[in-house]
């Protein structure tokens, strides 16, 4: 039998890789970090042990690849729905909306990547990382930012925030009213993207503005 072409073994290592991430969202989202062994993981992908090491340095560094696909794979799905749209307004609002639904449908896992993000060793870069920076950096742009480098980690800053507050233990700001505040700082229409179900107006406006730059929108003086 002939060896495996350079191309095929790169496939193998991909699809391989991507059953690990797959289950690492899948088993922390069960069971939460610490329950959850890089064992149970390649157990899970039905994965050889020794691969996780080969991927990834240790279970944070792997945990926060696979929400950063998550997120990506979620945003790109939103961003792509029909009726496909070029309106940066209306992707602004589908990108908004996914990630604050994950905060919504996903609570453990994406507490679990909020507090994996304070530890030391920040953001990982990774392919995953790579590719949620790009969508996002994209969405500003299309949106009409004057100054994408500057716009994009404005978004991700209240995109993060948002998540946090959502998710805080006793504290946790409803979604629909953090989505509003987004919104509203961004200028968008509700019923853009796939508005919840409650509408914001019905509880106390909490203005966000004085913890963030303003940015200028499209068409501002």
């Amino acid at each position: 039998m002939s060896p495996r072409s350079a191309s095929v073994n790169e496939e193998l290592r991909r699809r391989s890789r991507e059953r690990l991430l797959q289950a690492a969202v899948e088993l922390v989202g069960e069971h939460g970090f610490e329950a959850t062994t890089l064992g149970d993981i390649a157990d899970r992908a039905g994965s050889a042990r020794g691969l996780v090491s080969y991927y990834f340095p240790g279970k944070r560094q792997l945990v926060q690849s696979a929400v950063h696909r998550l997120m990506h794979r979620s945003l790109e799905e939103a961003l792509e729905r029909e009726p496909r749209t070029e309106d940066g307004r209306e992707r602004l609002a589908r990108a908004i909306d996914a990630i604050l639904g994950l905060a919504r449908d996903r609570p453990v896992l994406m507490r679990q990547h909020m507090a994996g993000l304070l530890q030391a060793e920040g953001f990982v870069q990774c392919p995953e990382q790579r590719r949620l920076s790009e969508l996002l950096s994209d969405t500003v742009a299309r949106y009409g930012a004057r100054d994408t480098a500057a716009g994009y980690p404005v978004l991700r800053a209240l995109l993060m925030g948002a998540v946090y507050a959502a998710l805080v233990p006793g504290v946790a700001m409803p979604v629909p009213q953090l989505r509003g505040e987004l919104f509203r700082r961004y200028g968008l229409d509700w019923d853009l993207g796939v508005p919840p179900e409650h509408d914001p107006g019905t509880t106390a406006p909490c203005d966000l503005s004085r913890y963030f730059a303003t940015e200028e929108r499209p068409g501002s003086p």
